[in-house]
């Protein structure tokens, strides 16, 4: 299960971070990064929690930058917002 997040300072690291990461077999997932925790990227990535010390140090060795490392879950409550409103057709609105 990938319950740890990696967030960086530039979007450019991040994608490096994923092809490093990939090469030592780390299972990883490139997602957009919450803004509550990283305003700097909108780039974070997703990794297995218990493997942050052997991406820590396989990320230091290639000099890539990170900002932290931390356990995150997304959102698992119901919440949706509902399909997008529809649209009358032009000639259809009234004026």
């Amino acid at each position: 299960m990938l319950d740890g997040l990696i967030t960086f300072f530039a979007s450019h690291h991040a994608i490096r971070a994923e092809k490093v990461l990939g090469r030592v077999d780390l299972p990883v997932e490139l997602v957009p990064g919450p803004k509550e925790l990283s305003p700097n990227c909108g780039v974070a990535l997703r990794i297995e929690y218990d493997h942050r010390d052997l991406a820590a140090t396989t990320l230091a060795e290639k000099n890539v930058q990170v900002d932290e490392i931390i356990r995150y879950q997304p959102r698992t409550d119901a919440w949706n917002p509902g399909p997008p409103k529809q649209r009358r057709p032009r000639f259809l609105r009234r004026r």
